[in-house]
């Protein structure tokens, strides 16, 4: 006869394992500290390259009319509202960055800890089986 809770368990972890299993895994072979704060130093090496880039594309398509007529003076704000620009930009991204992959950290966590707990109820199923056919 078949056991509907060995079923329903070997059915979940063979969902979870093809959905999730290998990318939660890897993500909790990392401590939450660690893996948190490589994906903002990611994070925020991309938003530098993105940021230049655009204020490259920005001065190449527009910068001849922006430079006409300028003085040190509007140089260094213009340079100063850029850096703030910025700024601003690394603070929420590395702020939104870190809270995001620390909550990504935590469900990772979360289902891989389910799976193993689902693993090890199968695991004594059929033990308790082996023993009642002995």
């Amino acid at each position: 006869m078949l056991d509907q809770k060995k079923i329903r368990l070997m059915t979940r972890a063979a969902i979870y394992e093809k959905e999730n299993g290998e990318e939660d895994l890897k993500i909790t072979s990392y401590y939450q500290k660690d893996y948190s704060s490589l994906n903002t130093w990611i994070t925020l090496i991309w938003i530098t390259i993105g940021f230049v880039l655009a204020t490259g594309l920005f001065f190449l398509c527009g910068g001849e009319s922006l430079l006409e007529g300028i003085t040190i003076l509007k140089l260094l704000i213009l340079a100063a509202v850029a850096v703030g620009l910025y700024l601003v930009l690394l603070i929420v991204y590395g702020i939104g960055a870190g809270t995001f992959y620390k909550q990504k950290h935590i469900r990772a966590k979360r289902r891989v800890k389910r799976y193993l707990r689902d693993l090890s109820r199968l695991e004594k199923m059929n033990s308790k089986k082996e023993i009642n056919r002995s």
